[in-house]
């Protein structure tokens, strides 16, 4: 009996040895797994992101600005490294990043159950809420919400995006048209094409303050407010460390608010874009 348990003893002795080892060695091979690895050794980091005012546009030149934009680039110095950015349709985003397509969605998605059930979600980074734009003639008379629940209103929204979730929630007896880019939904409202559109703040708001003739809010209510983040693939647990941290760092140091008020809190750089 006293070998037995000098032996169970032993047993357990060794086991409690090679743990922290075994754990260390998991850790390493969780490490080395990670895109993050993978980003230094290229060099670059690869974005996914999709246009839409003033997350991300395209200027006279035809180059990227926008807030989204910064924050990549700000990142990517940080880390060292280059940015290249991978424009995609926003209702093809998320399968292209889980296909390798890039390291990481920057884009201003809002973090929903559904989408987390695939990717994984940072610590936000940006805050933000839906505001709607309707057309003066087409919305003459309706009133803000329930005679927009009508077969007659026609309703615009980004393919694959919050606001056509919400509008098929919310305004079921509609007709919804939905495109893949976010300046052609503003121009159905602007045309004529469509009663209204349901878009991220502040896209409604600058094109009603650009076309007060054409348009305007039929409601100042803010819809769905929202907590937007960076998306990465699952099973990355350093990736979610340093972005998350990143994204502590600045919003400590003010640096993502300043950025977020030059892009949100008015338009400075509507000269560098093209009407």
């Amino acid at each position: 009996m006293k070998l037995l348990t000098g032996l169970a003893a032993l047993a357990l002795g060794a086991l409690a040895a090679t743990a922290p080892a075994r754990a260390q060695d998991a850790a390493q091979a969780l490490a080395k797994a990670s895109v993050i690895e993978t980003i230094k050794q290229r060099g670059v980091i690869r974005v996914g992101m999709s246009t839409f005012v003033p997350w991300a546009m395209r200027d006279k030149n035809g180059e990227l600005i926008g807030f989204e934009i910064d924050v990549a680039r700000k990142l990517a110095a940080d880390m060292g490294v280059e940015v290249e950015f991978v424009p995609t349709a926003w209702d093809g985003i998320i399968p292209a990043l889980l296909a390798g397509k890039f390291d990481v969605i920057i884009g201003g998605m809002s973090i929903t159950p559904a989408r987390n059930l695939t990717v994984n979600f940072t610590d936000p980074y940006a805050n933000s809420s839906l505001g709607v734009m309707a057309n003066r003639k087409l919305a003459e008379g309706l009133k803000w919400p329930d005679d927009y629940n009508a077969p007659g209103v026609t309703f615009a929204c980004r393919r694959g995006a919050t606001p056509c979730l919400y509008i098929q929630e919310r305004f079921p007896k509609a007709t919804l048209r939905q495109f893949d880019d976010d300046g052609q939904v503003e121009q159905e409202v602007l045309n004529g094409n469509a009663h209204v559109m349901i878009a991220s703040q502040p896209k409604p708001a600058f094109a009603i303050y650009s076309n007060p003739d054409i348009v305007f809010a039929p409601t100042e209510e803010k819809i769905r407010p929202g907590n937007e983040a960076f998306a990465v693939r699952k099973g990355d647990p350093d990736a979610l460390n340093f972005f998350n941290n990143w994204i502590l760092i600045h919003r400590t140091n003010g640096w993502l608010e300043e950025r977020h008020k030059y892009w949100f809190g008015g338009r400075p750089w509507a000269d560098q874009v093209a009407n």
